[in-house]
C-alpha cells in the first residue's frame, strides 16, 4: 500500500505542478495582485481538480465493473496518455507567463471554472484513475485515497506557483530554463508511470 500511495503522490505533484493554464494564472494573479488574492484561485482550483478525480473515479469503475477485463485495458491505456503527455510537456514550446492577461483577480469560482474546463485536467484524471484505482480490490478506498492525495498536491503546485510568482515568473522567462523545467515534470512522470508495472 505504501508503494502505490508513493506512486500516486508522485503522479498528483507532478500534474499539479506541470506548466499549465492554471498554474500560468496562478503564477500571474500572485505577480499582479499578490498571493492572498491568488490563494482564493487556488483553493478552487483544488476542490474543482478533486471533484473531477472523484467523479472520473466513479464513471471509470463502474465501466470497469460493467466490461470485464476493463481495468487493465485503461491501465494500458492511461499509460499510453501519460507517456504522450510527458513527451508534450517535454517538448512544450516556450511561454512566457506574461502572455497570460488579467483585467482583476480570478476569484474562487474563477478557479472552479478555469478546472472543470480544463481537458488536461480530466484526462491526467481519468489516467490517473485508470493506474491506480480501477482494478484494485477496494476501488472505493483506492478512490478516497487518490482523491485526497489529488487535492492535496493541487493545492500545493498550484499554490507555489502563486507563492513564487515572481521569481517564477522570472526564472521561466529563460525558454532554456522552461525547457529544462519541462523536461525534469516529464522525466517525473514517466517514473510515476513505470513504478505501477514494475
Amino acid at each position: 500500500m505504501e508503494q502505490i500511495m508513493v506512486a500516486m503522490s508522485v503522479f498528483a505533484i507532478v500534474g499539479a505542478i506541470s506548466p499549465g493554464p492554471v498554474n500560468l494564472v496562478a503564477t500571474s494573479t500572485a505577480a499582479n495582485y499578490g498571493f492572498i488574492k491568488a490563494l482564493m484561485y487556488v483553493t478552487g482550483a483544488s476542490i474543482a481538480y478533486s471533484a473531477v478525480v472523484f467523479i472520473s473515479g466513479h464513471l471509470l469503475s463502474s465501466l470497469a465493473n460493467l466490461i470485464p477485463n476493463l481495468a487493465q485495458a485503461m491501465q494500458i491505456i492511461g499509460s499510453l496518455f501519460l507517456l504522450y503527455l510527458a513527451k508534450q510537456i517535454a517538448t512544450a514550446p516556450f511561454q512566457s507567463v506574461s502572455e497570460v492577461e488579467q483585467r482583476k483577480a480570478p476569484s474562487l469560482l474563477h478557479g472552479v471554472v478555469m478546472q472543470c474546463i480544463n481537458p488536461k485536467a480530466w484526462l491526467v484524471a481519468m489516467s490517473g484513475i485508470s493506474l491506480y484505482v480501477v482494478g484494485y480490490d477496494s476501488v472505493e478506498l483506492q478512490l478516497v485515497i487518490f482523491t485526497g492525495i489529488s487535492l492535496v498536491a493541487c493545492f500545493i503546485g498550484v499554490s507555489s506557483w502563486a507563492a513564487i510568482g515572481h521569481v517564477i515568473r522570472q526564472f521561466l522567462q529563460s525558454e532554456k530554463r522552461q525547457k529544462r523545467f519541462n523536461q525534469t515534470m516529464a522525466m517525473l512522470l514517466v517514473v510515476s508511470i513505470s513504478s505501477i508495472w514494475v
